[in-house]
């Protein structure tokens, strides 16, 4: 059986423009909100042009000891120069965690496919 799992992508975002960069602080406390930003082309620029643009991000977060990831967000690019608009992929969001865990954050750029990369979050009672 093929696996999606196996299509992703992953590498260094100081030299990689398709890997979402994850901004989240390493310890929160148990129900404080958690301030994260995702985006994608950080340190090299992606060109987000009608050919060549990143379409979404989606956030996860897995709890420790939690079987399945939580989807926290998915956020969708739809200008891509239609009328001079283009959207930069570059999203904030917030929730709260009573748990440790990890952050996935995923993407999907139209000519190179999808990316990943993770990070972890410490919760603290």
């Amino acid at each position: 059986m093929k696996s999606i799992g196996n299509l992703y992508q992953s590498g260094d975002w100081k030299g990689e423009k398709h890997v979402p960069v994850i901004h989240v602080p390493e310890t929160v406390k148990k129900d404080e909100l958690v301030d994260l930003r995702v985006v994608v082309g950080e340190e090299i620029s992606h060109p987000n042009t009608l050919e060549h643009h990143i379409l979404w991000i989606k956030v996860y977060f897995h709890p420790e000891g939690a079987k399945f990831p939580i989807e926290v967000g998915t956020y969708n690019f739809t200008a891509h120069g239609e009328g001079s608009v283009y959207n930069e992929p570059d999203v904030r969001l917030k929730f709260k965690a009573e748990k440790s865990g990890t952050i996935h954050a995923t993407s999907y750029c139209n000519i190179h496919g999808l990316w990943e990369n993770t990070a972890e979050l410490k919760v603290e009672d």
